[in-house]
């Protein structure tokens, strides 16, 4: 749990050393430079997920789930921000904690943008979707999450979470921006992110229960990505 916590501090720490390095030290031809330093601060959470001593059937549950959460964007893609993606992290990260959640947020990213088209804005998202399952699993550790109506308006916040997030690639892109630019960007993106905080609440109202009971029982069943298991892999099943 420290190392979570301190994880999700170094995350939110250099989102905020994005913003201030762009405006004050890096040119605007420079903009690839800020996004690849955006995706080398979630190193540390790749790194943490790869040391640890997870099996085989873990790591195919979580590319399920990733499959899963990216896949389920595309049917959608005709309805700006409604998209069950969100729903999937959440509820995925609530069960297996915050850092399979990141995993899980990042790579749905990718690949759901195998088939709507990849390009600067993919960065961001990975690191959207990736914070939004670190506060997740954070919270479901905490048991704060267990109520729906909890996990609702979680779920209400994380798509406004993930609209603003999205529109800092944008005003990054122009480095002389103004407090008046940017929030013209943020107003005329409230219906896209309004839409999208929307159905994060009809998903989670309606099959958050029966998935988050699902993915519980192959937790405990199999002892899938059980921090105790990890930590003292000895402990393991092996059947």
């Amino acid at each position: 749990m420290a190392r979570t916590k301190a994880l999700l501090i170094l995350f939110l720490i250099s989102l905020s050393g994005v913003l201030i390095l762009s405006e004050f030290i890096w040119p605007e031809h420079l903009y690839f430079w800020i996004s690849l330093f955006v995706i080398g601060t979630a190193a540390p959470f790749f790194i943490r997920f790869e040391v640890r001593h997870i099996s085989g059937r873990e790591v195919v549950l979580i590319s399920i789930l990733a499959a899963i959460a990216g896949l389920s964007r595309v049917p959608f893609s005709a309805f700006p921000s409604v998209q069950p993606v969100t729903f999937v992290i959440i509820v995925s990260s609530v069960v297996f904690g915050p850092e399979s959640g990141f995993i899980i947020g990042t790579l749905s990213a990718f690949v759901s943008n195998l088939f709507l088209g990849q390009g600067p804005w993919t960065i961001w998202q990975m690191y959207a979707w990736g914070l939004i399952g670190v506060l997740a699993g954070f919270l479901g550790q905490t048991r704060i999450l267990r109520s729906r109506l909890v996990l609702c308006v979680f779920g209400f916040l994380a798509g406004f979470l993930f609209g603003w997030i999205m529109n800092l690639w944008i005003i990054l892109m122009n480095h002389e921006w103004t407090w008046a630019m940017v929030m013209s960007y943020y107003l005329s993106s409230f219906y896209f992110d309004f839409a999208h905080a929307l159905s994060n609440v009809f998903f989670l109202a309606i099959f958050s229960k029966s998935w988050i009971k699902i993915l519980s029982r192959f937790k405990l069943k199999y002892r899938l990505l059980d921090d105790t298991q990890m930590t003292h892999p000895k402990h393991k099943d092996t059947n």
